[in-house]
């Protein structure tokens, strides 16, 4: 497993979804503009799913730990928003 830390800015809108005959019930996906303005996709799932849809705006800044998955995508373990 690999480890990774971004702060960027969502730039897109959070899709929020529910997953069928899942071990995870919901998902959230968007997309950040990291400080070198590459950008990358986010996901998140079940209770931080729900955080994420019901606390993030597009255009809030965020710090990330997570790691990549397989389709280089950054599947959130934690989560935070300055104040």
């Amino acid at each position: 497993m690999n480890i990774v830390f971004v702060e960027g800015k969502i730039i897109s809108d959070i899709e929020f979804n529910f997953i069928i005959n899942s071990e995870n019930v919901s998902i959230t996906t968007f997309e950040v503009e990291l400080l070198n303005k590459s950008i990358v996709k986010i996901k998140a799932y079940n209770e931080l799913a729900d955080y994420c849809y019901s606390k993030l705006n597009k255009g809030d800044i965020i710090f990330v730990e997570g790691y990549l998955n397989s389709n280089m995508e950054i599947i959130i373990k934690t989560l935070k928003k300055p104040e």
